[in-house]
């Protein structure tokens, strides 16, 4: 199959999965985005001014970036778990199974989408925030790349749930035993600096509080991780992970009945 054969097969399930997501916004977009703002009211306008200054910078402003690391986590994963899963319930995947496609396109187009959705979910978070607080960047760049790492690493996670649940239930337990407890325990709400020297090492292995520290270090140049480990730490699951999907895919894992 020539590239340009794979280009328009990659943008069709693109365009597919973008134009899911766009169709019914109400339920995508607006749910986690005011779900933010009232995280933004209670613990940013409410308590904030009564909790002291975090690494020098107010509990407003040290959280947003927590906030918006948060909305891409959940999203990126929940748009491709529930995607793909009922792909594979209404038997609509074996269209892409037939087709003169490799693998390697279902993943793209799939987790493509769920990027684009974790990503345009933590700009509009971003931009609820700025009735709360002026954001500023320290770096963009690193910004730029954890954003898109961590969605793609979501993404990539949500694939391989969906190929792997045997049903509809499981796609909601990594979100509720694994992704929500480590997001919260992941220096979303606090530096873990703030911990006894025990539970600050345990923290150490949350890989969620990499993505968010090195997420926080673009917007306020500080971090209780080193940057340069929190992406390598992003790069390494990201590879991981397309590993797994590609290798859950050729073995027909959860296509085969």
């Amino acid at each position: 199959m020539n590239t340009r054969r794979l280009w328009i097969a990659l943008a069709t399930l693109l365009h597919r999965e973008v134009g899911r997501f766009l169709r019914i916004w109400m339920q995508t977009l607006l749910p986690p985005v005011i779900t933010m703002g009232i995280y933004f009211v209670v613990f940013g306008s409410l308590l904030g001014p009564r909790i002291q200054r975090i690494d020098g910078f107010s509990y407003i402003e040290f959280i947003v970036p927590g906030l918006v690391m948060m909305s891409v986590i959940t999203n990126s994963f929940s748009n491709v778990a529930s995607s793909f899963f009922n792909a594979r319930f209404q038997r609509s995947v074996e269209e892409l199974q037939v087709a003169p496609v490799p693998d390697w396109i279902m993943v793209a187009g799939y987790v493509g989408g769920g990027m684009l959705r974790g990503i345009l979910v933590g700009f509009l978070v971003l931009l609820v925030s700025l009735a709360f607080h002026p954001v500023r960047f320290h770096s963009l760049a690193i910004v730029v790349a954890f954003l898109v790492l961590t969605s793609l690493v979501f993404a990539l996670a949500g694939f391989s749930n969906a190929l792997i649940a045997r049903r509809f239930d499981d796609i909601s337990i990594v979100p509720t035993f694994i992704l929500t407890p480590l997001t919260y325990f992941g220096g979303v709400f606090y530096s873990i600096s703030l911990l006894p020297p025990i539970w600050r090492g345990l923290s150490r292995l949350n890989p969620i509080l990499y993505m968010v520290n090195g997420f926080r270090f673009g917007f306020l140049g500080a971090s209780d991780i080193p940057t340069w480990i929190g992406l390598v730490t992003l790069m390494g699951l990201a590879g991981a992970l397309v590993t797994l999907n590609l290798v859950l895919l050729a073995r027909g894992v959860g296509l085969r009945t």
